[in-house]
């Protein structure tokens, strides 16, 4: 008898990697948070609107305020490989979510390693959404979706084992 292998569909992939900066206020911090993600990930960064009007903060609907970039592939396994380096390789367990996606934040851009301070930019925190996937998850998203089967979905427990045996992360 052979060994057994495993299933090449089981395998967990990162799908991709969200990176987004919440300023508040349209104009100059924008394009600034813009440069900051340029400068992070080497892609184009779009801007994102406001949802609704807030009277007390100056903020109309469609305003743009914010800035975010998508990460796939070995981008994404780049970043986020350096993001978890600079939190220490330590995570919280409350970041992943029941369906194996985690999120979590970074107080300043600078403590990413590879990441010199530029005064022109200044310092920014940012918001970091990975989500999870396994070959064959593509099929909900056709015209006719078919079902995935709970066998074939990653729970939390799958999440948090692959994110520590491929970053050798920390999961407190």
């Amino acid at each position: 008898m052979s060994e057994k292998t495993e299933n090449p569909m089981k395998e967990i992939q990162i799908s991709k990697v969200v990176i987004n900066i919440g300023v508040g206020k349209s104009g100059d911090p924008v394009e600034k948070a813009k440069n900051a993600l340029m400068e992070l990930t080497g892609k184009k960064p779009s801007v994102r609107g406001a949802r609704k009007s807030v009277r007390d903060f100056g903020i109309h609907k469609g305003e743009p305020i914010g800035a975010m970039v998508t990460l796939r592939r070995s981008d994404a396994t780049n970043f986020l490989r350096r993001i978890i380096e600079s939190k220490k390789n330590v995570i919280k367990a409350s970041s992943f979510d029941n369906n194996g996606n985690i999120s979590f934040g970074i107080h300043e851009h600078i403590d990413i390693p590879g990441t010199k301070y530029n005064p022109d930019i200044g310092i920014f925190g940012m918001d970091v959404c990975a989500a999870l996937k396994r070959p064959g998850y593509r099929i909900s998203a056709r015209r006719n979706p078919s079902k995935i089967g709970k066998s074939h979905r990653i729970t939390k427990d799958e999440s948090i084992q692959y994110f520590k045996s491929q970053f050798g992360a920390e999961v407190v």
